[in-house]
């Protein structure tokens, strides 16, 4: 059976606190939207503003294979903005809960049951396809909420949807309530909030309940904790639900997600279902080796299903068997001895809370590589004066081809008067500092400080480090030990 999508990103998704999205934004994400197999785009509100009303007719006027709705309350002035947006439909939200009815729009029942009827008949009046959501539906009497779908169908609603706007479904109450409400003649939808972190487990069970069509927002953005998260969601029904399907184009979900969290400015916490950076990331070495000979052992999926590449994350937990395979995604082959060093190196760096990067993981396994080299240049003593009123001065000594050498420079601080010290030598003439990155390891006014660096000799470039107390000393022995690589390539 297929679910079909309707997507509240522009409009539920934008309501999260902090979010607003331009026109040019809004376009792009209902491009990728349509493109990716969407049903339905609810492109906004179009009663909010001028420029959400230019948003919308501007894609409305795209043609897109989607049915582009506009959000609209129970109200003709609400219904002719969305008219003059040339949308095809309108998601027609009116209260059904006792709470809603009598203390936010203080009327009765039956003027309520008046109000949808009358709005459904203005609607279909006037040409649009029209679904309505019963708002707080579950938390509604259900006599109460069938009658006034049964009315709505009656007029000539389209679709109708169960809005659980506060979450409060699980997963057995929202089944039952969709398998009270699936004799109804129309296709039924389900709008679930994540308020207590079930708005996909209800939504699923509402699929199985009779619901036919869901709504979701790209990384379940949304009001308070969200909305139903679209991509796990698809993913769910494409491998969890086998009588079921969406036809979305699964490949390219996580291309959306990005998107969406780029131009939203919304973070996607790292252990996110399917889109968080750790979702295919594996630092354990059980988990690595196994993953490494079978994926199926510790993932339920491949990652390409999704548009994503597997990680094997180096820390202190990992194996050699996880390491071996990065050090050969960067082009390195080590012996088995050079591999159990490069592996103690990253568990000493990793005990001391430091996170181990790419670039770190470069760093050691070059530095183990490379461990019967004879460095040109060594560092024998480093002196600096600073102060208040004095210059940063700093005077190196230097073992330079097994010959001492003197020298000293001036800076802006007493790091760039090292390096200065240093550069100022004719055989680092042609040598670049292009980056330079200072983390502390640890904490406190104590801190190791860890001191990455990239140089640059021609076409050449290397990256080098130095973790010392001292953020001076690890600076120098980071340019140091990134200059006798470049001298020796």
């Amino acid at each position: 059976m297929n679910i079909n999508i309707l997507d509240t990103t522009l409009r539920d998704g934008e309501q999260t606190p902090g979010v607003s999205l331009t026109s040019q934004e809004k376009f792009r994400i209902a491009t990728k939207l349509d493109e990716i197999g969407v049903n339905f785009i609810e492109a906004g509100s179009a009663i909010t503003s001028e420029g959400e009303r230019e948003s919308i007719k501007e894609i409305s006027a795209q043609g897109f294979n989607a049915e582009i709705l506009s959000f609209s309350r129970p109200l003709n002035v609400d219904i002719d903005y969305c008219l003059d947006c040339d949308v095809d439909a309108v998601n027609l939200v009116v209260p059904t809960s006792d709470l809603h009815i009598s203390d936010k729009l203080k009327i009765s029942k039956d003027e309520l049951l008046d109000l949808s009827n009358n709005a459904v008949d203005y609607c279909k009046d006037h040409g649009l396809i029209v679904e309505l959501s019963a708002e707080d539906a579950s938390r509604s009497d259900v006599d109460f909420l069938k009658n006034i779908y049964v009315n709505a169908i009656d007029h000539g609603a389209d679709r109708i949807c169960v809005c659980d706007t506060v979450g409060i479904l699980t997963p057995d109450t929202s089944y039952d309530l969709f398998s009270k409400l699936n004799d109804v003649k129309v296709p039924i939808s389900c709008h679930c909030h994540n308020d207590f972190g079930l708005a996909v487990a209800n939504t699923l069970s509402a699929i199985k309940g009779g619901a036919s069509e869901i709504h979701t927002t790209i990384n379940g953005i949304g009001e308070r904790a969200g909305n139903t998260s679209f991509e796990e969601c698809v993913v769910s029904i494409d491998r969890l639900l086998p009588d079921f399907s969406t036809g979305i184009k699964i490949n390219q979900i996580y291309d959306v997600s990005k998107l969406v969290a780029r131009l939203t400015g919304v973070y996607i916490q790292p252990n996110k279902a399917i889109v968080g950076e750790n979702a295919f990331a594996h630092e354990s070495g059980i988990h690595s080796d196994g993953i490494i000979k079978n994926s199926a052992t510790y993932e339920p999926m491949t990652p390409e299903l999704v548009g994503r590449t597997r990680k094997f994350i180096i820390g202190k937990h990992m194996g050699t068997h996880g390491l071996n395979s990065r050090l050969k995604e960067i082009g390195l082959e080590v012996n088995e001895s050079q591999l159990k060093q490069i592996c103690d190196d990253i568990k000493d760096l990793a005990d001391m809370g430091k996170t181990v990067t790419d670039v770190d993981l470069q760093v050691i396994a070059d530095n183990v590589l490379e461990i019967n080299h004879e460095d040109r240049i060594k560092l024998d003593e480093i002196t600096i004066v600073s102060g208040n009123k004095v210059m940063p001065t700093a005077s190196v000594k230097l073992i330079v081809d097994g010959e001492e050498i003197l020298n000293a420079g001036v800076g802006i601080g007493p790091v760039d008067a090292a390096i200065n010290a240093i550069k100022s030598l004719g055989m680092f003439k042609d040598i670049e500092l292009i980056e330079y990155h200072v983390d502390s390891i640890t904490g406190g006014t104590d801190a190791f400080i860890d001191v990455i660096i990239k140089l640059q000799k021609e076409d050449n470039v290397v990256s080098a480090r130095g973790t010392e107390a001292d953020i001076i000393n690890a600076s120098v022995k980071a340019y140091i030990a990134g200059v006798n690589r470049l001298l020796r390539d």
